[in-house]
C-alpha cells in the first residue's frame, strides 16, 4: 500500500492550505483514514481521522479550523486547513487503516507569523 500526500507549503498566519492523500495498492477494505503531524522536538499527534462511514475525530487544537473529508471510491482523504497558526507548523502524515496501518512520507507545512 502506498500513500502519496500533496498540498503542503509555506503560508502566512491566517491563510489556508488543503492537503490531499491518495492510497493505492492492495487495499481490500478501508476502515479509516486520517492525518497526524509532528513538529520539531515533539511527538507525532493525531490531527483528524475519518471512518469510511464519515465519522470524524478532530483534535481540540484545530477544531473549527480544520476539516477532514474522505472519498471512499478513490481511497483519498483531504484536510482543509483554515486560519493557520504558527503552531500548526509541522510535517503532516497521511495514514490509512485497512487491515494494517500504513503511513505516507509526510508533507511539510510551515506557517510564518
Amino acid at each position: 500500500v502506498e500513500l502519496v500526500e500533496s498540498g503542503g507549503g509555506l503560508v502566512q498566519a491566517g491563510e489556508s492550505l488543503r492537503l490531499s492523500c491518495a492510497a493505492s495498492g492492495n487495499i481490500y477494505s478501508t476502515y479509516a483514514m486520517g492525518w497526524y503531524r509532528q513538529a520539531p522536538g515533539k511527538e507525532r499527534e493525531s490531527v483528524a481521522t475519518i471512518t469510511n462511514r464519515g465519522s470524524t475525530t478532530v483534535a481540540d487544537s484545530v477544531k473549527g479550523r480544520f476539516t477532514i473529508s474522505i472519498d471512499n471510491a478513490k481511497n483519498a482523504v483531504y484536510l482543509q486547513m483554515n486560519s493557520l497558526k504558527a503552531e500548526d507548523t509541522a510535517v503532516y502524515y497521511c495514514t490509512i487503516l485497512a487491515g494494517a496501518r500504513y503511513w505516507g512520507q509526510g508533507t511539510q507545512v510551515t506557517v510564518s507569523s
